[in-house]
């Protein structure tokens, strides 16, 4: 009996490290942590976050004249990686395929910030070329 009462303290004990353990992982995911998208490819609002960074890097190119790297406009292909940052709204790091107007494809990465409440506000805070890897 005593060894009973031992491994139910036991398997108590460890229930409980589990469900520490899971609540501070959930509270680090909702005060800011990062967390991956699981389902990237058929995410509808990570694809369009992506066609969204695409398309304001293109309009940026309008404005600015980016002679050291020579920039050309990119078609979107497609967000193959993101994770998501719980901030004021939320930030997501997108890794995205896209094309070049000589038909290059290659990753870049992107950071866009979607406000509060309004998923149609957002803000693409960074698009460069990705690391290579």
């Amino acid at each position: 009996m005593a060894k009973v009462a031992g491994l139910l303290n036991l398997l108590l004990v460890v229930s409980l490290v589990l469900a520490f353990a899971g609540y501070a992982a959930a509270q680090e995911a909702a005060s800011g942590g990062k967390t991956e998208v699981s389902d990237v490819k058929s995410n509808a609002e990570v694809q369009n976050l992506g066609r969204k960074a695409v398309m304001e890097f293109n309009k940026r190119l309008n404005v600015k004249v980016n002679p050291e790297n020579n920039a050309k406009r990119l078609v979107f292909t497609e967000v193959i990686k993101a994770e998501k940052q719980v901030v004021a709204g939320e930030k997501y790091f997108l890794t995205i395929k896209a094309t070049s107007e000589d038909g290059q494809t290659k990753t870049y990465e992107s950071e866009m910030w979607v406000k509060p409440g309004d998923e149609t506000v957002h803000e693409m805070l960074n698009f460069a070329p990705a690391a290579a890897a």
